[in-house]
Parts: structure tokens; sequence; C-alpha cells
């Protein structure tokens, strides 16, 4: 499998990462051998003041194609190993291997792509995306954003709902259990089962897509203190300050503290981004699969925020983020490097400005 020089060196790449343990604030060995690697590969590498790696390479003067992964990992060791072909360990699929993708085939395009390929290793993406928030603060738009995260070496994903996430604290004075007095446990379970009755409901025949979903991340405490944090996932369109005036009406005199709060966000499947890509990926899989995500990602930062066609791709089956069999297909890790090596250069000419009188796409064109 690895008798490609590159397919070999994109496998070193890949385990090297997997190797060095990088949980959310503990992100800087991981980066120094990515940027020892890109720097390897050609990259000019530099690393910011909050730790993202960025490398950029080929045409300086092209279109930007910015592809942005992240070297953070839930927390947890698991043991790298290989075997049948996989290779199992924490962040192999969320999301070392689609970074890892994004700098090899970033590396074997540059030549030909005619743009300027920036690749950043973002940091803290598992806890409140620090290194992408650094990045919309710091850094100016590209023309086309490309999110690390698994999709599937035959598939790309448009979007991603959006997350409100909250903390509620409440006090009460002591009291008696035998006294009828409200007691603060009992009132954030009260609070909880309130947030799953104000979620606005979708219709019937919406997608999970266009449903809000909430979750009881962390509840705690006794008579007297308590503590529930809740995250949300919500669909386009939702209105978060409405919805959370109506939860402080049931709060009893405690406290709502907004933790995170990103909006849904949704590409058309008719973009030239995606109509580029996706024709990239059927070359090489004979199929295409164009689907969105009920998760969140750094898509829902950076994406509205320098208002630019995006869109997310990367090898892995996505039901296997955060758990204890994490595991990686290492042909479908370097069938996606070479799906994204052929793409590269369809997304610039995709970038490129119409030239006047150029006749507009037809139907069959704008299908991905």
């Amino acid at each position: 499998m690895n008798a490609d020089p590159t397919h070999a060196e994109a496998t070193r790449t890949l385990r090297g990462l997997v190797e060095i343990p990088s949980p959310s604030g503990a992100e800087a060995a991981a980066g120094a051998f990515l940027a020892a690697r890109m720097t390897a590969l050609g990259y000019d590498v530099r690393t910011d003041a909050v730790g993202n790696v960025i490398g950029e390479i080929g045409d300086p003067t092209g279109p930007v194609i910015m592809m942005v992964g992240h070297l953070d990992t839930v927390p947890g060791d698991l043991p790298v190993r290989e075997s049948g072909g996989l290779l199992f360990g924490r962040g192999t699929v969320d999301a070392k291997g689609p970074l890892a993708t994004f700098v090899h085939a970033g590396a074997r395009a540059a030549a030909a792509a005619g743009a300027r390929i920036v690749v950043v290793g973002a940091v803290e993406e598992e806890a409140a995306s620090r290194g992408a928030h650094h990045l919309a603060a710091t850094v100016d738009p590209p023309d086309a954003l490309l999110i690390g995260e698994p999709s599937g070496a035959g598939a790309v994903v448009v979007g991603y709902r959006g997350v409100l996430r909250f903390r509620y604290e409440v006090r009460r004075p002591p009291a008696h259990t035998s006294s009828p007095a409200e007691r603060a446990a009992e009132l954030a379970s009260d609070l909880w089962q309130a947030v799953r009755t104000l979620l606005p409901p979708a219709p019937a025949d919406a997608s999970l897509f266009e449903h809000a979903a909430p979750a009881l991340v962390a509840l705690e405490g006794g008579l007297t203190h308590a503590r529930a944090e809740i995250s949300c996932r919500v669909p386009r369109g939702f209105d978060a300050a409405r919805f959370l005036d109506e939860v402080r009406g049931h709060a009893a005199g405690g406290e709502i503290t907004v933790v995170e709060q990103v909006p849904a966000v949704r590409t058309g499947r008719g973009t030239p981004l995606v109509r580029a890509f996706a024709g990239a990926v059927r070359r090489r899989t004979g199929a295409v699969s164009v689907k969105v995500k009920l998760g969140t990602s750094d898509m829902n930062i950076l994406a509205p925020h320098w208002d630019v066609p995006a869109l997310a791709y990367g090898p892995g089956d996505s039901r296997l983020d955060h758990t204890d069999e994490e595991h990686i297909p290492l042909a479908e890790y370097l069938l996606a490097v070479d799906v994204l090596t052929e793409a590269l250069p369809d997304i610039a000419k995709s970038l490129a400005r119409p030239l006047v009188g150029a006749a507009a796409p037809t139907n069959e064109e704008r299908r991905p």
C-alpha cells in the first residue's frame, strides 16, 4: 500500500501526529511535529500567538485556499497500533487524519494548483475553538475554506448545526428537608426540564438538521447550591436571544451564563466550490455524497465571519469520534489525499473570475 513514496510520507505524518497526545490546551508538542513535517514538505511555516500552526505553499499571486484542521483531541489516551490496515489511536478520525490529508495534498498540488494554499493546524477546537476565533480576528479572508473533519473519502459536508451552551447556577438558604422550601438541586432539575419544552419544534417532515436538540452536560449540587450545564444544537435561523429570555423566565432567581454560541452554517450544493470538489471525488471514487452534520465545527465560526464558500472534508467515520474504538483505514486516508490533490486545482479554477461574456453554467454543470 505504501509503495508510493508520497503515500509512505503521508502515513508517517499521520502516525507521528497520532502518537503525540494533544488534548485541548496541550497541543504544543503536536504543533512542533506538524511544523517540522510541513517545513520538510516545502511550506513556509509559522506559529501564531495562540499556537495555531500555519503553513503556506504554492502561487503567492493566486486565489487563497485555506484548509483548517485541528491539532487537539478530546482527553483520553488510546494505544496507537496498526492492525489489518487500520490505524488505531486518539485523533485518527477526529481530526488528525483530515489534517494530515490537508498537509500532504497541499504539498502535492502546490505546483499545479495555481493557488496559494494555506494549511492551519488549529488549537482547542474541542474546547471553545480558541484557534479558530484567533484566525477570524487576525487573518484576512481566503477565497475558499476547507475544514478538516471526517466526512469519509467519498463525501463532502456542506453544513453543521449551531450550538448554544450555557451554565445555570442557583443558590438557596439552608433549610430542613422536611420543609416546603425550594432546594437548589430541584431547581436545577426543573430548569433542565423547562429547556426541553422551550426549544421550538421543527416541522414534522423536517430533517434532523432542522431540529434543535438539548443535552444535559453536567448537573451537580445539593440543598443550597446547584449547577447545570446545558448544550443545545440549533438549526439555521434559531433565535438564541429569545430562547435565552424564555429560559431566564424559569431560572427562579438563578444565573444563566452563556459559555458558547455559534450559528448553524450551510453552503449551497451548487456553489462552484462544492461542484469542483464533488467532481474530483466522483472521478476518484465513482460516486459522491453531499451531506450535512448534526454537530458543530470550526466551519461554524470561520465561514460566516469571513463570508466565504466553505465545506468540510476528511477521511474517517465520524461515528468513531471520541470513542475508545477510534481508528482509520489507512487506504481510505491515502485515497482522501489523492482526492484532495486532484480537487485543489479544480477549486482554484472555480475561484477564477469568469471571462467577460462567458456563458453561465448549465443546470447539469451546477449539479454536484
